[in-house]
């Protein structure tokens, strides 16, 4: 059963969290028989274990535009930008396809701030979003005109990490 008004919702913060948030949205709304669609912009690692998880999920698709390296924010690789540009372009056809209630645009917020793709880009994806879709924009740095249209925006915030005391990226847990 579709949504009736659908919301654009922000996570955002230097806080862990964002991506989890939104893949917990993923999972309850795949449960109600909503059809889900991820885009992770900049990750093109093949270990993250959303990428396993979604797999057995019918109602859920998941799509990475990146390279497995970190983008360098200062010198991004031309094929970053390629990458996000292609995500962005991809998020455009997915989110007014039709086909799906929740689309969630993992990181977006990143490639904005790392300057891959540009703020009037993403305000017009926004824009675009059809009524009955619920859209989520995940990633820290959250640009204030995106944090002003939204309709839920949640910070995260970096009070204590185990990272702070040396211990490494958990599989299962960070990835």
């Amino acid at each position: 059963m579709p949504l009736k008004n659908g919301l654009i919702q922000v996570y955002t913060g230097p806080g862990k969290g964002k991506t989890t948030a939104a893949l917990g949205l993923a999972l309850r709304a795949a449960g109600q028989d909503m059809k889900v669609y991820i885009i992770q912009f900049m990750k093109g690692w093949p270990h993250y274990g959303e990428l396993i998880s979604v797999e057995k999920l019918p109602n859920i698709t998941l799509r990475q535009f990146g390279r497995p390296e970190f983008v360098n924010k200062d010198n991004p690789d031309p094929e970053d930008v390629e990458q996000a540009h292609q995500a962005l372009n991809h998020a455009r056809q997915i989110l007014t396809s039709g086909d799906y209630d929740m689309v969630i645009l993992d990181e977006i917020n990143v490639a904005l701030d790392y300057n891959l793709i540009e703020l009037n880009q993403v305000l017009a994806l926004m824009d675009s979003k059809p009524e009955k879709v619920e859209l989520i924009l995940t990633g820290r740095g959250a640009h204030p005109e995106i944090v002003k249209r939204a309709d839920l925006v949640t910070e995260m915030l970096d009070i204590k990490h185990p990272f702070d005391k040396g211990v490494g990226g958990r599989r299962g847990i960070e990835y």
